[in-house]
């Protein structure tokens, strides 16, 4: 069987004070796609939300769409305390996850 790749991700603003969460099958594609700002009426281009401070892997696309809504549901406390478990200081990972 061939392993697939799906990533729920958190982004955040420069300020950091603003968070989104997605889901998608390829996470370098996606931060490009929320930079570019495809849709005008976006959250992550009105919140300028383009800082990658997250992500989890996944081999199945259901479950990366059942944690997605997890966390949306989540408080922001929870949400800040859960970044902080894999990035402590807010480190911005866009680069960290670019392919050569």
């Amino acid at each position: 069987m061939i392993g697939h790749n799906y990533f729920v991700y958190m982004l955040t603003n420069f300020e950091r004070t603003v968070l989104y969460t997605g889901v998608t099958n390829d996470l370098e594609i996606r931060l490009e796609q929320h930079r570019a700002g495809e849709n005008s009426y976006s959250f992550t281009k009105k919140y300028k939300c383009f800082y990658l401070v997250y992500f989890e892997r996944f081999q199945y696309v259901d479950h990366a769409i059942d944690r997605e809504k997890e966390i949306k549901g989540w408080s922001r406390a929870k949400k800040n305390a859960l970044i902080e478990t894999e990035n402590k200081f807010w480190r911005f990972l866009n680069e960290d996850i670019k392919s050569d």
